[in-house]
């Protein structure tokens, strides 16, 4: 069974700052693609960031220069550090946990979801 839970999230006001974790348990993290989306009422969840292996990163053009992605493979977590909060960023952050592009074995695990709200 694999687990992948989200904590972090909150209300804050714009301009602040939020720091999401995932920590993830029942597979071999540091050999997996991390990514975090989010998804707010009425609209399709969308892509945020993700940080492969080998640790390089892509981030949405909305975050680019505003949220940094990370991993700590020896605790099997992963990190999502918001700063210079919008309203716009408020939405459901969903962590996700994929094979790397050609592994043999291929896997999709989602955590729950935490509530990032940013008031104006």
């Amino acid at each position: 069974q694999v687990q992948v839970v989200e904590s972090g999230g909150g209300l804050v006001q714009a301009g602040g700052s939020l720091r999401l974790s995932c920590v993830v348990r029942g597979t071999i993290f540091s050999l997996s693609t991390m990514g975090w989306y989010r998804q707010a009422p009425g609209k399709q969840r969308e892509l945020v960031a993700t940080i492969t292996i080998s640790r390089s990163e892509t981030y949405a053009d909305s975050v680019k220069g505003r949220f940094a992605i990370s991993r700590d493979n020896a605790k099997n977590t992963g990190f999502l550090q918001m700063n210079s909060l919008k309203p716009d960023d408020t939405a459901l952050y969903y962590c996700n946990i994929k094979n790397w592009r050609g592994a043999p074995k291929e896997y999709d695990y989602w955590g729950q979801g935490t509530q990032v709200t940013v008031s104006s």
